[in-house]
């Protein structure tokens, strides 16, 4: 289920993501194997491992302060400023797709936003060039930058 609530939501995603959670499966279910009764399953992509079992049951949902301890190790793999948070990511990608000149209202629908209005008011702030380029394409079709 989506945090919006929709429990029959299509989230497409790209080969790579795929891959990792594939790689993630695997690996969960390798602990679930075992870890055995031990392991009480919530049906989460990203559950507690069996690491302290004493702090909580395996399989469930995932401490905030663990996950937030790995975000910083895997930032500094990828040489990322310690600001960058977890969602920054997709705020880049809404933003990368938009100045790719992807369509806006499938970049709403993607990223689940209720409306393209709200796409376009939250991310088209840095469409700025974007934007000049569309204003001189127009003018160029129309024949009016051969008026200058």
């Amino acid at each position: 289920m989506t945090k919006d609530g929709d429990d029959n939501a299509v989230i497409y995603l790209d080969q790579s993501v795929m891959n990792v959670l594939k790689w993630q499966k695997e690996r969960q279910d390798a602990e679930r194997a075992r870890l055995g009764s031990a392991w009480v399953d919530h049906d989460l992509v990203f559950a507690r491992d069996g690491f302290k079992l004493y702090r909580g049951e395996a399989g469930g949902p995932q401490d905030p302060e663990n996950i937030s301890a790995r975000w910083c190790t895997l930032r500094h793999r990828l040489h990322l400023t310690d600001d960058f948070r977890i969602h920054d990511w997709r705020h880049s990608k809404v933003t990368n797709d938009l100045e790719a000149g992807e369509n806006p209202v499938e970049v709403s629908a993607n990223v689940r936003h209720h409306s393209p209005a709200y796409t376009m008011a939250k991310y088209g702030h840095s469409r700025e060039d974007g934007a000049r380029r569309l204003a001189a394409s127009g003018a160029g079709r129309l024949g009016l930058s051969s008026l200058v």
